[in-house]
């Protein structure tokens, strides 16, 4: 299965820069206040820093109705537009609040494993990893 990882989170300056990659990529957004469109999110959680990424658990998936976000071949979940009801319910689902939603009756997103933030993040703090046995 291929996925976003955290390699190290002690590693992390929160400088988002991450976020904005991401952001920057899919919705155009290079202004830092915008950054929470971004498909992961760093935050302090009982004084450290916690960086959410989509773990491809699959919720999201359980909770289409539509049948719109499948796994492909990597492991990776994936929305098909033209399926999507774009009822919202997998934002929802989402146990690590890292899908996008940007408005009501939008086109949802989330992590599809590119890279983006891996390459933008100053600290090697994120990589793409396959994992084989799954």
């Amino acid at each position: 299965m291929k996925k976003l990882a955290v390699l190290d989170s002690n590693a992390c300056m929160n400088c988002l820069t991450c976020e904005l990659a991401c952001a920057g990529a899919f919705y155009k957004k290079e202004n830092p206040c915008e950054k929470d469109v971004a498909c992961l999110h760093v935050s302090q959680k009982d004084g450290k820093l916690k960086i959410y990424t989509c773990a491809q658990c699959g919720k999201c998936a359980k909770t289409c109705e539509a049948g719109a976000i499948t796994q492909n071949k990597a492991g990776v979940y994936t929305i098909a537009k033209d399926k999507c009801q774009k009822c919202g319910k997998c934002v929802e689902a989402c146990p690590f609040h890292v899908m996008v939603l940007l408005q009501k009756d939008a086109l949802p997103s989330k992590c599809i494993s590119c890279g983006i933030c891996v390459k933008a993040c100053p600290q090697s703090v994120l990589a793409i990893k396959t994992d084989q046995a799954s």
